[in-house]
């Protein structure tokens, strides 16, 4: 089987059951973003009073480490299942591209815990008023999205360094970066959703 094959066969990337979660996924947010924007319509001045509260600049720095992240796993992907090298030197090179992934996921972790303590510290809480319960509930939902997504990166990462993945077998790889870029894409729909709009 030729490795071009093997990437045209493999569509959508991945195991199957990963993309039930996916659609599910997106489904239940998907419900959750139409609850946050009929409540704004309902109640658009408390929304907008309360949305500048929040850090924009952080939200912001959170959307370009997240993207990045994706990219860093695509490469990671793309690096296995188009190696032209060794498969020991294709591992290592795709395990530093999941590294870098894990780095900036971390460090969007690390701004969001500083960004909801400077919140409680206001003593804003779900309980505030309808903006703060959507917000508070949809980011704290992606933020345990964001660390179940670093738990599939470090096993990836574990894995790609024993050269557990190769051109023809990479599915697992695929599978796991298939739900990172489903929670990048969240955060990209959630970030002016909440932040900007």
């Amino acid at each position: 089987m030729s490795k071009n094959s093997y990437v045209e066969e493999q569509y959508p990337p991945g195991d199957f059951a990963i993309w039930v979660i996916i659609y599910i996924e997106l489904l239940t947010f998907g419900l959750l973003f139409l609850g946050y924007a009929y409540s704004r319509k309902q109640d658009l001045e408390v929304f907008i009073d309360s949305q500048v509260l929040v850090n924009q600049t952080i939200g912001f720095v959170n959307t370009i480490l997240l993207i990045t992240s994706s990219y860093f796993v695509a490469k990671a992907v793309h690096t296995i299942k188009l190696s032209k090298n060794s498969l020991l030197k294709t591992s290592l090179l795709s395990s530093k591209w999941l590294l870098g992934a894990m780095l900036l996921g971390g460090g969007f972790l690390v701004f969001k815990i500083y960004e909801f303590n400077h919140l409680f510290a206001q003593g804003i809480t779900l309980s505030t008023n309808k903006f703060f319960m959507f917000y508070l509930f949809l980011t704290v939902f992606h933020f345990l999205h964001v660390i179940l997504g670093m738990v599939i990166l470090f096993t990836l990462y574990q894995k790609t360094r024993l050269q557990g993945y190769t051109p023809d077998n990479c599915s697992g790889l695929e599978t796991g970066a298939s739900y990172w870029h489903m929670v990048d894409l969240l955060w990209i729909v959630l970030f002016p959703l909440v932040y900007i709009i």
